[in-house]
């Protein structure tokens, strides 16, 4: 074995034992300003309970951090895994919200003897609090989660679809039919996204279950979502099509379906699937603000949109908690997407990869 590879195993391991020890130490003063930002600090003002929150999960997550690039290496990314862990808990809650031990989320006559307002407190029957009708936050907030992720999932996988195909098409032929398909895509891009939701809203009108939010939701929401993803495609099919092996195969005779099945979609689905991410991203936003606006889902059935739009100027301002926390949910699921978004842009892209 050369010399420099005994040399440098030791000092590699030396150098990430005390980073580890240092991560661990700043991990539990991060831990204990949690405790006291949650606990004693529970009847300070709402702002006070807040910072020291923030800044104990500034600490806490760069002691974990150290932890991670001295068992892992340099390249351990604490974002990308908390984003990770975030999306698959909400998942499998919203899955599995009606066998968890959850508050009522609906029913406003059983929750006739819990006091509304009650503030969160991590330790108590509501870990979350309750809003004006005592019904809990916390399980309002999961069963809110059903109808955005599963919004949102409908509205990407059907952009990805049909927007894909279109945008592969008119990416390869080029010529009158990417004319005509940009043409149609521009236009479309052209109309303000919100008041294209709210023009689609009107006509499908509003919906009063989460089967009826789903499918009217997500039918707008693909009319926003077709168009990005036709140029999305278009410029990923550009990239490829001119490429040896597509050539190599019409050279050979290979017909205009198998070129694009077998040689461009394989390589227009990765940087496709990457930036579905972002554009889920975008579209929580967008299925957000059409329940804030009432024209999503109708109260009691809870959603993030219409939590936050719960909490009117009075309600913001003495008991500010009812839409922060649906916020701070819809905050951490956009930012959790984001960050993996770009990751696998970062991997799948091959603009932005190194060729």
């Amino acid at each position: 074995m050369p010399k420099w590879k005994v040399g440098a195993m030791p000092r590699r391991v030396t150098g990430a034992m005390p980073r580890g020890i240092i991560g661990a130490a700043v991990a539990v003063v991060g831990a204990v300003l949690l405790y006291v930002g949650l606990v004693p600090a529970g009847s300070a003002p709402i702002l006070v309970q807040v910072g020291v929150v923030v800044l104990a999960l500034g600490v806490t997550g760069k002691g974990l951090q150290l932890i991670g690039r001295a068992l892992w290496g340099p390249t351990f990314d604490l974002g990308l895994v908390l984003s990770i862990g975030w999306l698959s808990a909400l998942i499998a809650a919203a899955a599995l919200a009606d066998v968890l031990p959850l508050g009522n989320a609906r029913d406003t006559t059983l929750t006739i003897g819990v006091p509304g307002y009650q503030t969160p407190d991590l330790f108590s029957a509501h870990p979350l609090g309750t809003n004006g009708f005592g019904l809990d936050l916390l399980a309002r907030c999961i069963y809110g989660a059903r109808v955005s992720l599963l919004t949102v999932a409908v509205t990407v996988v059907v952009s990805l679809v049909i927007g894909g195909a279109i945008g592969i098409v008119a990416g390869y032929f080029r010529r009158w039919v990417d004319i005509a398909i940009g043409i149609v895509a521009e236009a479309t891009l052209v109309i303000p996204a919100l008041v294209l939701l709210i023009a689609f809203a009107a006509v499908l009108g509003s919906p009063t279950t989460v089967f009826e939010a789903v499918w009217k939701n997500s039918l707008a929401l693909a009319v926003v979502g077709i168009p990005t993803m036709i140029r999305l495609a278009r410029a990923n099919t550009m990239v490829h099509a001119q490429r040896g092996f597509v050539l190599a195969s019409r050279a050979l005779g290979a017909r205009h379906v198998r070129v694009l099945l077998r040689e461009v979609l394989p390589n227009v689905a990765l940087p496709m699937l990457s930036y579905a991410f972002i554009v889920a991203a975008v579209l929580i936003v967008a299925e957000g603000s059409l329940a804030f606006l009432g024209l999503g889902l109708q109260q009691p059935e809870p959603s993030w949109g219409n939590m936050i739009a719960e909490g009117g100027l009075t309600e913001l301002r003495r008991h500010p908690h009812v839409a922060l926390v649906p916020g701070v949910f819809m905050f951490l699921t956009v930012f959790s997407l984001n960050i993996i978004g770009e990751w696998a842009r970062a991997r799948w892209d091959a603009r932005e990869a190194k060729i």
